[in-house]
C-alpha cells in the first residue's frame, strides 16, 4: 500500500516490528498506524462495549479506536494510540479488549445483545434483585471493565519532572504556531514552542499546501532552522501541553523515549513539565469530525484528513479503491490528492446539492452515505440520493463532517466556547485563559494564509503586553480559500449510527437520553457515556450535542458543550508522580544518630517520614518488652537519652511574632518572658485540636516553636496561611529549622549530672527552673538548652547544630551508661508519656477538642484565636461528650488494646451502646500492669466506675476501672525537681 514518491519517511531505513505476534516492516518516520496500514492491516482493535471490529480512524492523538499495548513485563504499556506511537526496530505491539484473539473475539457476542445494552441499561438492569449486586453484577462488571491491562510487575521505566519559564509559550507548531514563534523569537522574547508531534509542521506535513511557492513542509523546515539558531527559543517536540492553570501555569508531558528501542542508561520514558509563561499563544489546530450513518464504524472508514495525512506524510494509501464522503470543500482536497498520487477514487459524495465540481472523479452531489457492508473491513457502501440508492464497491471511505477547533485548553479554567454558525463549530472566547490568545485553526481560521496571519498577530499582541517591541512581519504567500460547508451530523435511517466509537454510543442512544429527560448535555454524557472514553469525545462531542439539540428542539448554542477538563490527552500516573516511585513515594529521613542507632541493633519505625529507634536490644533479651521495660527503668531510676530531633522546629521572628502566637495558640504567649518555655494548644479553623507543643522565647522578638513529628509540615502551612492570607500586614518571618538542629532529650534523676560534664558552665537549679530555656556552650559549641519533660522526670532537651549531632549523641549515651542509664526508644517513650497522661496524635487525631482532652481551660477568654469561636459551638462543649480518661484493668493480667470500644459493664457490646474507645495502651513496668488512655462519654465524672472494653476483631473483653489519666507522679514533683 506504499505510494512511490510520496511521504516524508526515510525509505532507506527499514524497521521491523510485530503486531499480535506477526512480523511486519516499516520505515523510520512511520507511526505504528501508518506501518500497519502500509502492510494492509485493517482490523486493529475491538470496541469497549460491543466488541465490534475497529480500524484506524484518525492520524493523531484524538484516535479513539487503535489503542494497543506496547512491550512486555515491567515495561508493558497499555492503551497506547497507534497513531502517535513512533515505529522503532523491535517494537512489539498487541491488540486489546479481545479474547482469545482479535480476529475471533468471543466477547463480540455482546453485539448480538445490543438491543438490551442501550443508553442507561446499567442503571435499569443492575438494580434488582438487590442481593445480586455484590455476588453477580459487581464482579461481572469489574471483570469486563477496562481496555488494556498492566502486567502486574514493578514498572521498570523511569519518569522525570521538570520546570520551565518563558515570556511566550506557543502551543502547537503548525503554520500559526511557527509564525508566532518566529515573530516572538526575532523580537528577543524567551520562547517555548511545544508540539505533541515528533516533527514540527502540523498539518503542513500532511498536506500539499504551498507557502511562498514551496511545499509547506519545506517552508516549515526553513522556519525551524531559523528558530533552532536562536538562543532564546526552545523547541519541545513530542510534548503535549495537557492543561492550563492559574497564573500562566501549564502542564505538559514530554514523551522522551517512547520512540527508542534502547532507552539508554538512566533515560526517562516521559518527563512531566510545569511551564510558567508570562503570555501564551494557542495554535493547537482543529480536529476533523466523522459523520454518523449506519455502520460507519467498520475498519476502512476513516476521516478524510487522516487519509490525506497517511498519503502525503507517510506515503500510504489506506485503500485500493477509496471513496470520499463529506459536507465541505476540504473533503474534495482528499479526492484530488489521491488521484494525483495514482490512487483510484471510486467516488466523491458531497451532501450539498450545490457542491463545486471536481474533475476526473465520479461525483454525487446531494448524496449521503447511509450504510456500509463488510465483516472485518469495509467492502462496500450504500449511497442515498434523490433518485434512489446506489451501491459502491470500496475498501476505504474517507469521511468529513467538518472541522472542530481544538478549544480544550481554553476551557480548563471554566471558560465556555462560543458557537460560530459559519463554520458550524465552537471557537474559544477571548480571555477564558488570562494571557492566552488563540490563533489559526483552533480559532476558526481554516486557510493557510489565515493561520499565518493570526499566528503573527497573536505574537505581536502578546509582545506588546510584555513591553517588547515587535515589528509586523511580512507574511509569506499562501492559500486563502474560504472554508465552506453545510452541516451534516447524522444521516437518517434504520440501524446503528455511531458517534463515540470507543464507548459504542449511537445516535439512538443520545435520542433515548432526551426521551428519558436527560436533556442537559452533561446528563446525556453520563447517561450514555458519550465522550467519556480515553479520547474524551474529541471526535464525537460536537456531533452528539447537535443530535441532542435536534432531539430537544433547541439550538446548538443553547444546548452547550460538556466540560473539557485536563489532561488534553491521557497521561500515565507514573508521569504525574515522577520522582515519587520507590523511596521517593515516601522519602526516608534519618536523624544524625541514625548510624549509631543501627549499630546498636535497634529496629526502626516510621514517625512521619523519619525513622526512629523502637528500642535498643541487649544480649540475652528475647522480647521487645524486656528492652522497653529496661529503658523505662533508665529514665525512672537513673538517666535516659533519646533523639528528639524529628520534632518540628519553626523559628519565628519579628515585631509581631507574639501576635502570631497568640493568634494560632489557644493560650497567651505574648506574656511569656524571655528565657521561658510554654506549652501551647493549636486549633483548626473548625475548632478541633490540630497540634500541641512547646514554644520557647529566646529573645524579645524571637521564638522557637516545636511541633509533633508528623504534623510539622501541616503546622508550618497553617502558620504561612495565617501570616500571608489572614494577617499579611504583620511584621513576622517564619523558617522551618527542623533539620538545622540535632536535639536530644536527657531525662531522669541523674539528667543534670550527665549534662554538667558537657556544658562549659554547670547547671545551677536556681537559674534553670522547670520550663526555662537559653543559650549554652557544649564543649565549646554554641547550643540551646530547654528544661522540659515528656517523661515526667527531671528532663532537658539539648540542641546543637546538626553537624555535631552524631558526636553529641555518642557522648551523651556513653555518659548515661556510666551512670546506670542508656538510650531509650519510641516504645519506652510511649510508656513514659502514657504513665504521665501526656497526649500524642493518638489522642488529638482530628476529631477531638480542647474540652475533650481536658484542656478547655487553655482556651483563653482574654483573646481570640483561630478556631476559638467554632470550638465554642454547643455541640462541642455539651455534657456527654467523650472525654479523656485513664484505664486500668480490674485484674492484674487484664489486656488493654488500642482501638477497642468501651461499654457499660452490664451492656451488650453493640453500636447503640457504645460509650467510647481506647487510644493508647502500654504495659507499665513502673506500676506493674497495663494502663491506657481512652475517650469515654462523661469520662471525668466516672472515675472509679467499672466499664467493659471489647475488641471484637481480636476477640478480647476486659473489665477496666476508669481513673485519672495521670497515672504517675500526679503533682509533677519529679519533673519540677
Amino acid at each position: 500500500m506504499r505510494i512511490e514518491g510520496k511521504g516524508l519517511i526515510a525509505r532507506d531505513h527499514r524497521v521491523s516490528f510485530t503486531f499480535d505476534g506477526v512480523r511486519y516492516s516499516g520505515f523510520q518516520g512511520d507511526t505504528l498506524a501508518s506501518a500497519l496500514l502500509a502492510n494492509g492491516v485493517r482490523l486493529v482493535a475491538r470496541s469497549f462495549k460491543y466488541h465490534r471490529p475497529r480500524g484506524i480512524l484518525t492520524a493523531g492523538s484524538e484516535e479513539p479506536n487503535a489503542l494497543v499495548t506496547i512491550g512486555t513485563g515491567g515495561r508493558q504499556d497499555p492503551n497506547v494510540r497507534a497513531t502517535v506511537q513512533e515505529l522503532y526496530d523491535g517494537l512489539e505491539a498487541r491488540s486489546q479488549n479481545r479474547w482469545p484473539s482479535l480476529n475471533h473475539d468471543l466477547l463480540s457476542v455482546n453485539d448480538l445483545a445490543a438491543p438490551f445494552f442501550g443508553a442507561g441499561f446499567y442503571y435499569k438492569t443492575f438494580m434488582w434483585p438487590r442481593a445480586f449486586w455484590e455476588k453477580l453484577y459487581e464482579p461481572m462488571i469489574r471483570k469486563a471493565a477496562g481496555l488494556g491491562a498492566l502486567s502486574g510487575e514493578d514498572n521498570a521505566d523511569r519518569y522525570e519532572r521538570a520546570f520551565a519559564f518563558c515570556d511566550l509559550l506557543v502551543i502547537g507548531a503548525g503554520p500559526a504556531g511557527l509564525m508566532a514563534a518566529l515573530v516572538a523569537g526575532r523580537a528577543g522574547a524567551d520562547v517555548i514552542l511545544a508540539d505533541e508531534d515528533a516533527r514540527i509542521g502540523g498539518r503542513l506535513l500532511a498536506e500539499t499546501y504551498e507557502i511562498d511557492g514551496k511545499p509547506g513542509h519545506v517552508w516549515a523546515e526553513e522556519v525551524l532552522a531559523e528558530l533552532r539558531a536562536m538562543d532564546n527559543v526552545r523547541l519541545m517536540t513530542r510534548t503535549t501541553v495537557a492543561g492550563a492553570y492559574d497564573h500562566g501555569t501549564f502542564a505538559a508531558l514530554e514523551r522522551v523515549s517512547h520512540h527508542r528501542a534502547d532507552r539508554g542508561a538512566g533515560a526517562p520514558l516521559e518527563c512531566f513539565w510545569r511551564i510558567v509563561a508570562r503570555r501564551s499563544v494557542l495554535a493547537a489546530g482543529a480536529l476533523e469530525r466523522p459523520v454518523a450513518f449506519r455502520d460507519n464504524d467498520r475498519p476502512g472508514i476513516m476521516t478524510a484528513g487522516a487519509v490525506r495525512a497517511y498519503l502525503n506524510r507517510w506515503g500510504v494509501a489506506p485503500g485500493k479503491a477509496v471513496t470520499v464522503f463529506g459536507n465541505n470543500d476540504d473533503a474534495h482536497r482528499t479526492a484530488r490528492d489521491l488521484m494525483a498520487a495514482g490512487v483510484h477514487v471510486a467516488g466523491l459524495i458531497d451532501s450539498r446539492h450545490d457542491a463545486p465540481e471536481v474533475q476526473g472523479v465520479h461525483m454525487i452531489r446531494g448524496g449521503q452515505v447511509c450504510g456500509s457492508t463488510g465483516r472485518r473491513s469495509l467492502e462496500a457502501i450504500t449511497v442515498r440520493r434523490a433518485g434512489g440508492e446506489e451501491r459502491i464497491q470500496t475498501d476505504c471511505l474517507a469521511m468529513s463532517g467538518g472541522w472542530n477547533p481544538s478549544v480544550h485548553l481554553t476551557c480548563h479554567m471554566n471558560g465556555r466556547p462560543a458557537w460560530r454558525r459559519d463554520i458550524a463549530s465552537f471557537v474559544p472566547v477571548a480571555g477564558a485563559i488570562p494571557g492566552l490568545r488563540a490563533a489559526g485553526a483552533c480559532n476558526g481560521a481554516f486557510s493557510t494564509a489565515g493561520c499565518l496571519r493570526e499566528g503573527a498577530a497573536a505574537a505581536v499582541e502578546a509582545l506588546e503586553d510584555l513591553g517588547l517591541k515587535a515589528s509586523e512581519p511580512t507574511l509569506p504567500a499562501a492559500d486563502d480559500t474560504p472554508y465552506a460547508l453545510e452541516p451534516l451530523w447524522a444521516v437518517p435511517g434504520k440501524g446503528r449510527a455511531w458517534l463515540d466509537f470507543q464507548n459504542d454510543v449511537t445516535v439512538k442512544d443520545v435520542k433515548q437520553a432526551a426521551v428519558e429527560n436527560f436533556r442537559s448535555v452533561e446528563h446525556m454524557k453520563r447517561y450514555t457515556t458519550q465522550g467519556m472514553a480515553t479520547d474524551q469525545g474529541k471526535n464525537s462531542n460536537v456531533a452528539a450535542l447537535a443530535v441532542l439539540a435536534d432531539a430537544t428542539g433547541r439550538g446548538i448554542p443553547e444546548t452547550g458543550t460538556t466540560t473539557f477538563r485536563p489532561p488534553y490527552s491521557p497521561i500515565a500516573i507514573a508521569a504525574l508522580g515522577a520522582g515519587a516511585e520507590g523511596k521517593g513515594f515516601q522519602p526516608q529521613r534519618f536523624t544524625t544518630s541514625h548510624a549509631a542507632t543501627v549499630a546498636r541493633g535497634a529496629p526502626l519505625i516510621e514517625a512521619g517520614l523519619w525513622y526512629r529507634p523502637s528500642y535498643f536490644p541487649k544480649p540475652g533479651e528475647t522480647d521487645w518488652r524486656q528492652s522497653c521495660d529496661r529503658e523505662v527503668g533508665y529514665v525512672r531510676n537513673a538517666v535516659g537519652v533519646a533523639d528528639v530531633s524529628t520534632l518540628g522546629k519553626i523559628d519565628i521572628q519579628g515585631a509581631d511574632a507574639a501576635k502570631l502566637l497568640d493568634f494560632v495558640y489557644t493560650n497567651m504567649f505574648s506574656t511569656l518572658k524571655v528565657g521561658r518555655v510554654r506549652y501551647g494548644l493549636m486549633l483548626r479553623e473548625d475548632g478541633h485540636v490540630m497540634d500541641d507543643g512547646t514554644t520557647a522565647r529566646l529573645g524579645e522578638d524571637h521564638y522557637v516553636m516545636t511541633t509533633t513529628t508528623a504534623a510539622a509540615g501541616e503546622v508550618m502551612k497553617h502558620l504561612e496561611f495565617a501570616t500571608q492570607g489572614l494577617h499579611p500586614e504583620w511584621d513576622v518571618s517564619l523558617c522551618s529549622v527542623t533539620e538545622h538542629w540535632a536535639q536530644f532529650a536527657v531525662a531522669g534523676p541523674k539528667a543534670r549530672e550527665v549534662l554538667n560534664g558537657l556544658l562549659d558552665t554547670p547547671l545551677d537549679p536556681q537559674d534553670w527552673p522547670f520550663m526555662s530555656c537559653g543559650a549554652v556552650s557544649v564543649l565549646g559549641v554554641a547550643g540551646r538548652l530547654f528544661r522540659i519533660s515528656f517523661s515526667g522526670e527531671e528532663g532537658y532537651e539539648i540542641a546543637v547544630p546538626a553537624r555535631y549531632g552524631a558526636s553529641l549523641f555518642d557522648i551523651l549515651v556513653k555518659r548515661a551508661e556510666g551512670l546506670g542509664g542508656g538510650p531509650y526508644g519510641m516504645e519506652a517513650l510511649n510508656v513514659l508519656r502514657i504513665e504521665k497522661g501526656f497526649i500524642t496524635h493518638s489522642e488529638i487525631h482530628g476529631r477531638t477538642t480542647a474540652y475533650d482532652i481536658g484542656m478547655g481551660g487553655m482556651v483563653s477568654a482574654r483573646k481570640d484565636c483561630i478556631g476559638k469561636t467554632m470550638s465554642q459551638r454547643p455541640g462541642l462543649e455539651e455534657p456527654g461528650r467523650e472525654c479523656l480518661v485513664g484505664l486500668k484493668p480490674v485484674g492484674p493480667d487484664g489486656r488493654l488494646l488500642a482501638g477497642a470500644h468501651l461499654y457499660r459493664k452490664e451492656a451488650e457490646a453493640k453500636r447503640t451502646n457504645d460509650q467510647g474507645y481506647v487510644t493508647s495502651v502500654c504495659h507499665s513496668p513502673t506500676l506493674g500492669h497495663m494502663i491506657g488512655l481512652a475517650f469515654l462519654a462523661d469520662g471525668p465524672e466516672r472515675h472509679g466506675e467499672i466499664v467493659k472494653m471489647v475488641d471484637g476483631l481480636r476477640g478480647v473483653t476486659t473489665l477496666c476501672e476508669v481513673v485519672n489519666p495521670v497515672f504517675f507522679d500526679a503533682d509533677g514533683g519529679r519533673m519540677r525537681g
